[in-house]
C-alpha cells in the first residue's frame, strides 16, 4: 500500500461574497484517520471535495505525498470518495458495482475479480456479491460503496458522512467495522461528520471546524478532556459540558468559584497556574461525569436540588439546580434520587476546565 500524507496550504473558497474557507491549513499524516468535525455549513464537505478535485478553489495548494495535485483532475489524484448516499447502480450486482471502476480503467478481468474478492472479504460481504442493491440493507449497501472505493487501492480515502443515512443500530455496527477496517488496512483517511460521537470513536485526530476555520486539531482524548475554547467544549460531548460564570477565589486552601447568583462552589483539586490570578472572572466548564453526588456535606461540597431525572440504560442523568445554575450530573442507574431532593454535590476540580468569559479561550 502506498500511504501518502495530505497537506492543504492556504486554501481559500467562497460562494458569492461569503468565504467558506479562508487561508485554511491542515496536515494529515500518512496512514492517519483524521475526522473533520463541525456543524452544517462550516466548510468540511467543501474541503473534502477540494481534496478530491471535484470542486475548484480560488487560492492555495493541495499536496498528496510529494505531489502538488492542485491542478490535476480527480482521476489523477489517486483518491477515492464515499458519499452520504450509496449511489450504487441499481441494475448491477454488488460484485459489478465494486468492479465498475476497475473495468473502466482497463484492469484485466482476472485481476479485477481477485481484488473484488479481497475487498469483499475485508468488508465481510462475500455472500452478498451476487445480489443487487434492492436486495441489500442500508448497511450492506454502504459496505458495497466503501468496497467500490477500496478496490481501487487509493492513497487517500475520503468519507463524506457515510453513516448519516443509516438507522442508529446500523450506524453503531458500521462504525465498529470502519474502525476495524482502518486497523487492518491503515490508509490515509479523511472523514467528515457532524456527529461528535462518531468522531470520538473513529479518529486518530479530530479537527473541530467552525465557520471555515479549525478551532482545535488533536487526539480525541485531548479534544474531550482539554478543549481549546468554549466553542469546542460545548460542541463535543453528550450531554454538553456544564458552564458556570463566576469569580475564582484562590486565597484559601482550595479553589472556590463565587457565582453571579451568590453561590459558593468549591473546586477541590484545581491547580493554580499563572493565568489564574486571584479574583479573576472565569467560566467554569465541567462534564457531567465529574460532578458527584456525595453521602454528606463537607467543605469541599455544595448543594443541588433535583429538577429532572432521566434514565439512560446503565447511567442516569440528573438535572440539578446548584445556586441558580442548572447542572447535568451523570450517576449510575442504581443511584436513585427524587425530584426536589436536596443533595450534597462535589465537583472534581482536577478535571474542570476554565475559560475566559470574554473570548472563550482556555485558561487552565
Amino acid at each position: 500500500m502506498n500511504l501518502q500524507a495530505v497537506q492543504l496550504q492556504q486554501i481559500r473558497k467562497r460562494y458569492g461574497s461569503t468565504f467558506v474557507l479562508d487561508d485554511f491549513n491542515l496536515e494529515v499524516a500518512a496512514g492517519e484517520f483524521l475526522v473533520l468535525l463541525g456543524p452544517s455549513g462550516c466548510g468540511k464537505s467543501t474541503l473534502l471535495n477540494i481534496v478530491a478535485g471535484v470542486e475548484p478553489h480560488e487560492h492555495g495548494r493541495v499536496l498528496i505525498g510529494d505531489r502538488d495535485v492542485t491542478d490535476l483532475e480527480p482521476s489523477e489524484r489517486h483518491v477515492a470518495m464515499v458519499f452520504q448516499s450509496f449511489a450504487l447502480y441499481p441494475t448491477m450486482t454488488a460484485r459489478a458495482n465494486i468492479a465498475f471502476a476497475l473495468k473502466m480503467n482497463g484492469v484485466p478481468a482476472a485481476e479485477a475479480a481477485r481484488r473484488v474478492e479481497r475487498v469483499a472479504a475485508v468488508l465481510q460481504i462475500e455472500a452478498l456479491l451476487d445480489r443487487k442493491p434492492a436486495q441489500l440493507s442500508g448497511g450492506q449497501q454502504q459496505r458495497v460503496a466503501i468496497g467500490r472505493a477500496l478496490v481501487r487501492n487509493p492513497s487517500v480515502l475520503l468519507l463524506d458522512e457515510p453513516l448519516s443515512n443509516l438507522d442508529a443500530k446500523l450506524r453503531t455496527e458500521l462504525r465498529v467495522e470502519l474502525r476495524k477496517l482502518h486497523q487492518s488496512d491503515p490508509r490515509t483517511t479523511l472523514y467528515v461528520t457532524h456527529d461528535q460521537l462518531e468522531a470520538l470513536m473513529l479518529a486518530s485526530r479530530i479537527a473541530v471546524m467552525h465557520q471555515g476555520q479549525i478551532l482545535q486539531c488533536d487526539t480525541p482524548e485531548v479534544i474531550y478532556e482539554r478543549p481549546a475554547n468554549r466553542t469546542v467544549a460545548a460542541f463535543v460531548g453528550t450531554p454538553t459540558m456544564n458552564f458556570i460564570e463566576g469569580r475564582l477565589d484562590l486565597t484559601g486552601a482550595a479553589a472556590v468559584l463565587h457565582t453571579h447568583t451568590g453561590a459558593r462552589i468549591p473546586l477541590p483539586g484545581l491547580s493554580a497556574t499563572p493565568s489564574l490570578a486571584p479574583e479573576r472572572p472565569v467560566v467554569l466548564g465541567v462534564r457531567s461525569e465529574h460532578i458527584h453526588i456525595v453521602p454528606t456535606e463537607t467543605l469541599a461540597s455544595t448543594t443541588g436540588r433535583v429538577l429532572v431525572e432521566e434514565m439512560a440504560g446503565a447511567d442516569t442523568y440528573v438535572l440539578a439546580d446548584v445556586g441558580g445554575h442548572e447542572l447535568t450530573i451523570r450517576t449510575s442507574a442504581g443511584e436513585r434520587v427524587r425530584r426536589r431532593d436536596s443533595l450534597p454535590i462535589r465537583i472534581d476540580g482536577a478535571a474542570a476546565n476554565l475559560f475566559c468569559p470574554t473570548n472563550g479561550t482556555r485558561l487552565s
